[in-house]
């Protein structure tokens, strides 16, 4: 039987990628076809990293451990001390003897790979950034913005200081939640940057309804509940010229509860704060993640879409309800009647007086 001629072929580096060098680069995957090895390569991140890459590309086959070092270029023991990393990140691997190493359960654990694989062909769309905790996620883009291109996205595992709207603090556990920034400069009239809060709420309730099946709606302005629990928050950042009025750039923030972290929520949000998903399940933070992005991208793109707003109204459950508007002055009761095409809430008060709230804080009475 004669040998087969081995030949090398290399995929070309995406433009973007810094250098042309392989040493720039980290082999990803080796695949026969034919009689050439092709070889793909993706751009260097730390050996863990690439690792977690390599096995969720496997999706739940084994691969050896030997294969892994070849792939990666590292040592046995280097893979053995990586596996437990990733372990210890959260990653479900099951290790066996003459088998290698896979994937198992309900592995649930961020990172750039999971993400992109879910985008698919909209990947070319982003930026993408996956990190492990921050400060919050709108901070970090705010300290980076004029650095940024147009929709950079950030999302962290975890952040020890995530911010709601008017100051308060967003509780943002590692491992039980999904915390995401965007950056864009919409061609926009400042006063129309509120829009891209209420594009970012319908577009969560199309994530979580894909993902989970479960049915979401939309408390007026920015928050999103699941079985009559607040599951998602959004606040949304901008700059301003002061010379010419127009916007520099915007940072959306959206933190999603995806499932109920260990020991409960804090006792000042526990009557009021729930998780998505009941159980975990795999991937599915990436999935939400990639999901949202999409939504919002496309919801983006045409602001003023009438179907847009119809698709907000209709999730708007503070319709007709009996609510509490929090004013400098003080609360005040009113009836919620209406939301109109700029997404502002219509309400009415007690004498009689009719009000339209482009902002501000409401909240649901019980009667």
């Amino acid at each position: 039987m004669s040998a087969v001629k081995r030949n090398i072929r290399t995929k070309p580096s995406p433009k973007n990628w810094q250098g042309s060098n392989r040493n720039d680069c980290q082999l990803l995957s080796i695949t026969k076809v034919d009689n050439f090895i092709i070889r793909e390569y993706i751009p260097c991140m730390a050996t863990k990293e690439r690792l977690a890459s390599l096995l969720e590309r496997e999706d739940g086959k084994f691969i050896s451990g030997e294969a892994i070092a070849e792939i990666l270029g590292i040592t046995r023991a280097a893979v053995w001390k990586n596996i437990r990393l990733l372990q210890e990140d959260g990653y479900l691997i099951e290790a066996v003897k003459n088998r290698g190493y896979r994937l198992t359960g309900a592995n649930d654990v961020l990172s750039p790979g999971s993400v992109t694989k879910y985008l698919g062909g909209a990947a070319e769309e982003f930026s993408l950034e996956v990190t492990g905790s921050v400060t919050s996620t709108n901070t970090v883009m705010k300290e980076r913005a004029d650095s940024l291109p147009d929709w950079h996205v950030l999302i962290a595992q975890s952040q020890s200081e995530g911010r709601g709207r008017s100051g308060r603090s967003f509780y943002s556990p590692a491992e039980t939640g999904l915390y995401i920034s965007i950056i864009q400069r919409p061609d926009i009239p400042a006063w129309q940057a509120t829009k891209i809060t209420t594009a970012a709420a319908v577009a969560a309730c199309r994530a979580i309804e894909e993902c989970t099946g479960e049915s979401a709606g939309i408390k007026w302005v920015n928050d999103v509940y699941v079985r009559n629990r607040k599951v998602c928050g959004i606040l949304t950042e901008a700059s301003f010229s002061m010379e010419t009025g127009e916007l520099e750039w915007v940072i959306m923030g959206i933190g999603f509860n995806v499932y109920e972290p260990q020991g409960g929520f804090p006792e000042d949000i526990a009557h009021i704060a729930g998780a998505i998903s009941t159980e975990r399940i795999k991937d599915l933070r990436s999935r939400m993640a990639a999901s949202f992005m999409k939504h919002f991208r496309d919801l983006c793109r045409d602001l003023n879409a009438s179907d847009f707003y119809s698709e907000y109204r209709k999730r708007s459950f503070i319709i007709g309800r009996q609510i509490t508007v929090f004013k400098a002055e003080g609360p005040v009761n009113a009836e919620a009647v209406g939301i109109d095409d700029e997404c502002r809430l219509e309400v009415v008060y007690g004498d009689g007086t009719r009000e339209t709230l482009s902002s501000g804080e409401v909240s649901i009475r019980t009667v």
